[in-house]
């Protein structure tokens, strides 16, 4: 596998969720650089030999816009 997406959104707790497309990897944190620790993590535990090359975040982020 060459690269691996991750989709990101905010958690409504307050930071990140993340949660891998294709396979059932996820992590949370409260920061960036947390997060980015966590995913490395993760990747590494469910890829035991062959780790993906790459390691692609979509984040995600819903708008609300209302007519007042």
């Amino acid at each position: 596998m060459k690269e691996l997406v991750f989709i990101v959104e905010d958690d409504v707790t307050g930071g990140y969720r993340a949660r891998a497309v294709g396979e059932s990897i996820h992590t949370q944190a409260e920061t960036v650089e947390e997060l980015h620790a966590n995913v490395r993590d993760a990747v590494a535990c469910h890829f035991d030999d062959h780790p993906p090359q790459r390691i692609r975040l979509h984040y995600v982020r819903d708008e609300i816009l209302s007519y007042a």
